[in-house]
């Protein structure tokens, strides 16, 4: 399988390609090649990654850099095209070229949108070459192509919750000791947002302790900032440890700023917190494993799109809650994302608001990760694989 991955949005994207590329290869057996853009973003998330080198072997998965002019290769069986990225012109001469062509696909993204389900599968004939495209729609409803698991996840992060010593463990590696009990925990993973220092004065002026965990990102500067302006304000009485960096205390307030989280431990982090903030596609997808109630900060899309598929999602993950926490789920994921209906709504009251159900929110967060489990991307993927290779396979026989 060739995977081609053209890096937008610095790590949604090759996180997605990335975990499916090691599922295929490690899961099930799959010789998987992974073109690759962007190998500076890539190597975020896998820190062995040696930029300078065009072709080398990571986890069980051949990387390769997808650079200008791209080298003549022979193309694999199955030929996976991640969100709409545009295959090299002679990469699809090749496959043209193939007495049998590759089976290609499209891997869209992920929306909860009714039409996504009418268009799973579809196929789309190559204009000149003979050649057949289908696109491949994730989802979150039995008949879409649902979400990337891997097989053991489920079962890591329930021994997670279970064993104390792999939680100690994991806050050392933090360098801080395991969080009081009471102490809510959050992490917050986000873009730059407007509502966020007045989420960060109901946590520091709340009743409860608050310990933020904020992986390297966009929102640092933020942060910083807020921190700054406050120690202004408050004649330096802001808690800055100078012994420890990126450290801030203020209030009922802690946080920590962490440097940038490898992907397994990124898991870890979510199954750790009470709450989890996170945003894009991958993250997204990683909180409802978790089984955490979480917030998600959609990407922004002109003419306001993303506001029609943020409210798709809420629609169908918040059906069957009650209506204090279908109120509550809304308020905050619509005033954290800036919709107009939430305009001028106080971020603490629908944070207050949120909290009081979140004992609901546990366990139907729990729930709703047990019934996705069900719907593997991975599975679908090589079982949509497998059924177009045997049609062409009579077609060619029947000739």
């Amino acid at each position: 399988c060739d995977i081609f991955c053209a890096v937008i949005d610095n790590y949604g994207d090759i996180g997605v390609c990335w975990r499916l590329a090691r599922q295929l290869a490690q899961e099930q057996g799959v010789a998987v090649r992974l073109w690759v853009d962007d190998l500076a973003s890539f190597a975020k998330l896998c820190p062995t990654l040696e930029l300078g080198q065009a072709r080398q072997w990571r986890d069980g998965v051949e990387v390769c850099q997808w650079g200008e002019p791209f080298p003549e290769v022979r193309p694999a069986d199955w030929v996976i095209g991640a969100f709409a990225c545009v295959l090299p012109e002679r990469y699809v001469a090749a496959m043209a070229a193939q007495v049998v062509p590759p089976v290609w696909l499209n891997l869209e993204y992920l929306s909860a949108e009714d039409w996504v389900a009418g268009c799973h599968r579809l196929p789309s004939p190559h204009l000149t070459l003979p050649l057949t495209k289908y696109f491949f729609f994730p989802g979150f409803t039995a008949d879409t192509g649902g979400l990337l698991l891997e097989r053991d996840l489920l079962a890591r992060r329930d021994a997670f919750w279970r064993e104390p010593v792999q939680q100690q463990q994991f806050w050392r590696s933090l360098g801080l000791a395991m969080p009081a009990a009471e102490t809510l925990k959050v992490s917050l993973f986000a873009y730059e947002n407007d509502a966020l220092p007045r989420l960060l004065d109901a946590w520091v002026q709340g009743e409860q302790a608050v310990l933020c965990l904020v992986p390297e990102g966009r929102i640092v500067p933020q942060i910083e900032g807020y921190f700054a302006e406050v120690g202004r304000a408050s004649a330096g009485h802001v808690g800055l440890k100078p012994d420890l960096r990126n450290y801030y205390a203020y209030g009922h307030l802690e946080v920590r700023i962490l440097p940038f989280v490898p992907q397994a431990d990124y898991d870890k982090l979510l199954w750790a917190c009470d709450v989890n903030f996170v945003r894009g596609e991958d993250s997204f997808v990683r909180a409802q494993w978790a089984g955490k109630p979480f917030v998600w900060q959609i990407y922004p899309q002109q003419d306001a799109a993303h506001q029609q598929k943020l409210q798709a999602f809420l629609g169908l993950y918040t059906a069957g809650l009650s209506p204090l926490a279908v109120q509550a789920m809304q308020g905050v994921w619509q005033r954290w994302n800036g919709m107009p209906s939430l305009e001028g709504v106080e971020v603490g009251r629908v944070w207050a608001d949120l909290l009081a159900v979140r004992a609901e929110l546990e366990a139907h967060a729990h729930d709703w990760a047990a019934t996705l489990a069900e719907n593997s991307l991975t599975l679908n993927l090589l079982d949509f694989y497998r059924e177009i290779g045997r049609m062409r396979a009579f077609k060619i026989e029947g000739q």
